[in-house]
């Protein structure tokens, strides 16, 4: 390994280090929580990868490229937005331990090898580290048993679909002979071996699938959100499924752009926006309705996708960030709001509290809004421009059917925000109000969906340059 391979690796080894100091901390002083470490642990590695040139470290199968410039402070942002939501929530129901902040940091340290990965074999390693970190952080309430039984069916599922991939992989190597994403591509526009090609793509595909939660790879989905803590979800719904997302524009970018997946593409694009939106409009549990509403909105991405040109990449980087900001808004008050004995998990529960906590209610009601696609809301402007793409690259049947379920989905997300002005409060409802990290985390969020929704220019100038 020479200093260049070292250099490069630098954002993966400042978030493996800060684990193990976390760990090792945790073990030397009881009661040491660790988030002041992992934190610094983030802004540390966020910080080498925007200020690092575009390097390589061809050994291990990582790049410093634009992309991952781009991207990693985008997660290390949500990392340390779940750690600010996490520390008072788990004071309130009684979860300590240095593993939960050391987890997280492993979590990142996969998002951040997926989105620097020149190698398939790196590219899977990275998905299975991001998912074996949320396999443990949806499970850790351990005196929840929804909580284990979410967790439990996570890895299950999570286990075919990493099968999937590594069988998927298998195949692509045995068609191309390589395992470098470029000669791969390279060698699925030769031709060379096509239908064994074909079916490890097919394979990946099914796993990329599951990280997203595109239909019918998202049965996982409604149990996890409802079961898992809310801090947890919100990164797991957010810098989780972006990470997902930046291992499909890697691929897609390619030569050829796997044109070969464009009708699979498409069959989970439009199965998606249907069953995520029929589902969620049944829902009366808040986070089993954004779990199914998170299904529908990962179609409405896949249109992008499946376009395989710039504008569609530049649109579904667009949604990651805007995506991120409304579920860290969402998912962060309903965290705020959850008392020492329950989550508010049904909508019928925040009634009045509009009213009664003006700045969560506020908050909650403007992530809806944003959700639904309504302007002068980042949400408007992220679902503009893909569907934007989508006309342009003449995907118009499916633009237009997304159009149409984009519609249709403002009424459950309208819902919510009826129940918390024009309803009146029911008893029982929580009193406390927001610490300070999580008023910080709330008022961010809020503050990048109402900036985006109505001055896009610098963001969408700043992606243009990452992808040309």
């Amino acid at each position: 390994m020479t200093i260049t391979d070292i250099y490069t690796l630098m954002p993966l080894l400042i978030l493996c280090c800060g684990a193990v100091a976390v760990l090792l901390l945790g073990a030397i002083i009881p009661g040491h929580d660790g988030f002041a470490i992992s934190t610094a642990a983030i802004v540390a590695a966020a910080l080498w990868a925007i200020l690092s040139p575009e390097s390589l470290a061809p050994a291990m199968g990582i790049l410093i490229s634009p992309l991952s410039r781009f991207l990693i402070p985008v997660f290390s942002a949500a990392a340390v937005s779940t750690l600010l939501l996490s520390h008072e929530y788990n004071k309130r129901r009684g979860l300590g331990g240095e593993e939960y902040p050391a987890t997280i940091l492993f979590a990142l340290f996969g998002m951040t090898v997926i989105v620097c990965a020149v190698n398939l074999l790196t590219l899977v390693l990275g998905l299975e580290a991001l998912s074996f970190s949320f396999y443990i952080l949806v499970s850790y309430n351990r005196e929840s048993e929804i909580s284990s039984e979410a967790g439990l069916k996570y890895l299950l599922l999570g286990s075919i679909a990493a099968a999937f991939m590594a069988f998927g992989i298998a195949l692509i190597y045995a068609g191309c002979g390589t395992l470098e994403i470029g000669q791969a591509l390279s060698g699925t526009s030769a031709g060379g071996m096509s239908g064994l090609i074909t079916a490890g793509w097919g394979f990946l595909l099914l796993g990329l699938a599951f990280k997203v939660s595109l239909v019918p790879m998202h049965l996982w989905t409604p149990d996890v959100y409802q079961g898992g803590p809310t801090p947890v979800i919100a990164f797991l719904a957010t810098a989780s499924k972006g990470a997902a997302l930046a291992a499909f524009i890697i691929l897609l970018r390619g030569a050829g752009g796997l044109a070969f997946l464009h009708g699979p593409l498409q069959a989970l694009c439009l199965l998606s926006m249907t069953v995520g939106n029929l589902a969620a409009l049944r829902q009366k549990n808040l986070k089993r309705m954004l779990a199914y509403s998170s299904v529908a909105q990962m179609g409405y991405v896949a249109l992008a996708l499946l376009t395989r040109s710039i504008d569609g990449f530049s649109a579904v980087l667009l949604y990651i960030i805007v995506y991120t900001a409304m579920n860290l808004a969402a998912f962060g008050t309903i965290a705020s709001l959850s008392g020492s004995g329950r989550e508010m998990e049904e909508v019928a529960d925040y009634r009045g509290i509009g009213y009664r906590r003006p700045l969560q209610g506020g908050i909650l009601a403007l992530s809806m809004i944003a959700l639904a696609g309504i302007p002068p809301t980042a949400g408007f402007i992220g679902k503009f421009f893909i569907f934007y793409s989508a006309i342009r690259a003449n995907e118009v049947p499916l633009a237009i059917f997304g159009i149409i379920t984009a519609a249709a989905s403002v009424y459950f997300y309208l819902r919510v925000v009826v129940n918390l002005y024009m309803h009146p409060e029911e008893e029982g409802n929580v009193s406390h109000a927001s610490s300070l990290p999580e008023s910080m985390v709330l008022v961010m969020a809020s503050s990048a969906i109402l900036v985006i929704g109505v001055w896009p220019q610098p963001l969408l100038e700043m992606i243009d340059k990452v992808l040309r």
